[in-house]
């Protein structure tokens, strides 16, 4: 244990720590900057974000109010424009997109399902029109967008909802509606901002047993931003975003002690400009405020707090 005062963190020479991947990630963001510039002010939302996403993975985010996981969410979505840095989403870079490939990647290449569902669905239309619409947008024929409809509906466990309006469905029908609308058209990505935050608790978990099976039967790549304090359970890897940037990611793992007991293990994130933020908790216990002192030894890196602030070079 790292004696009172410094912070120490040991090398994974092992390698058993998580995996960096080897093949070219899905969706690659590299110093990320979001800027916002409503009036006279600046309101920096994302802080230099590196992040890679994996085909096939279901990931969550989660952070404050205000922390930005929104705002990257809508970058993915092409809802936003990125201010500075890198992010590619399968082969589009999204910082040099024109216009009209970027209304192709949102109708084809990408879902996105909101919190409210009076965003998601058209109030006047069916659940079986509702998942039909984006296709129809899209120019498919009508027997290949009703076979999807069908398929999708089997899916979602909504064939006898298949006549419905939005306002005869429970909400968390409503949100496996919005689902199959947002995989309407066969996105490699679905997005979902606080998917959950309108349900109750057995409600949210059957969205996000749902979402499960979505990514494990049609191998989409899910994102999604939450609240819901119990996601790791049901994602690959939990991303935690603090004041902007990337501050750590957490895994299930197993504990090995009794039959299917797990435990969620967090890990800090170092970006590729070699930064890291401590926890809150670690920068109250250790009093670190401005600067620190770092070492290397034995395969870890060991941070002390200062203990008096270097004085001024003498003049003359």
């Amino acid at each position: 244990m790292p004696e009172y005062g410094s912070a120490s963190i040991a090398s994974d020479q092992a390698g058993d720590g998580p995996s960096a991947g080897a093949a070219q990630p899905y969706v690659q963001c590299r110093d990320l900057f979001k800027i916002f510039k409503p009036a006279d002010l600046e309101v920096v939302a994302l802080r230099g974000v590196d992040l890679d996403i994996e085909t096939g993975e279901l990931m969550a985010i989660v952070g404050a109010s205000g922390s930005g996981k929104s705002t990257l969410l809508n970058i993915l979505a092409g809802l936003e424009s990125p201010s500075a840095g890198q992010v590619r989403v399968g082969h589009r870079d999204l910082l040099d997109i024109a216009e009209g490939e970027l209304v192709s990647y949102r109708r084809l290449e990408v879902g996105f399902v909101w919190q409210a569902t009076a965003r998601n669905l058209v109030p006047y239309l069916s659940v079986t029109d509702n998942v039909e619409l984006p296709m129809a947008i899209a120019g498919m024929g009508r027997k290949e967008r009703r076979d999807r409809v069908r398929e999708l509906l089997a899916a979602l466990q909504l064939e006898d909802k298949a006549r419905r309006m939005p306002s005869q469905l429970s909400g968390g029908e409503q949100q496996r509606v919005a689902i199959g609308v947002a995989l309407a058209n066969r996105p490699p990505l679905l997005l979902a901002d606080e998917p959950t935050g309108e349900l109750d608790t057995q409600m949210a978990a059957d969205v996000f047993g749902l979402l499960g099976e979505i990514n494990r039967a049609y191998r989409v790549t899910i994102v999604i931003v939450t609240h819901y304090p119990g996601v790791a359970q049901y994602v690959d890897r939990v991303v935690h975003i603090r004041d902007g940037r990337i501050s750590s990611e957490s895994f299930l793992q197993s504990t090995f002690q009794r039959s299917g007991a797990s435990v969620e293990e967090e890990y800090l994130v170092v970006d590729q400009a070699g930064r890291l933020q401590l926890p809150q908790e670690y920068l109250a216990e250790l009093r670190l405020d401005g600067l620190a002192i770092a070492s290397v030894a034995g395969g870890q890196i060991t941070l002390k707090p200062a203990r008096r602030r270097p004085q001024r070079r003498p003049e003359g």
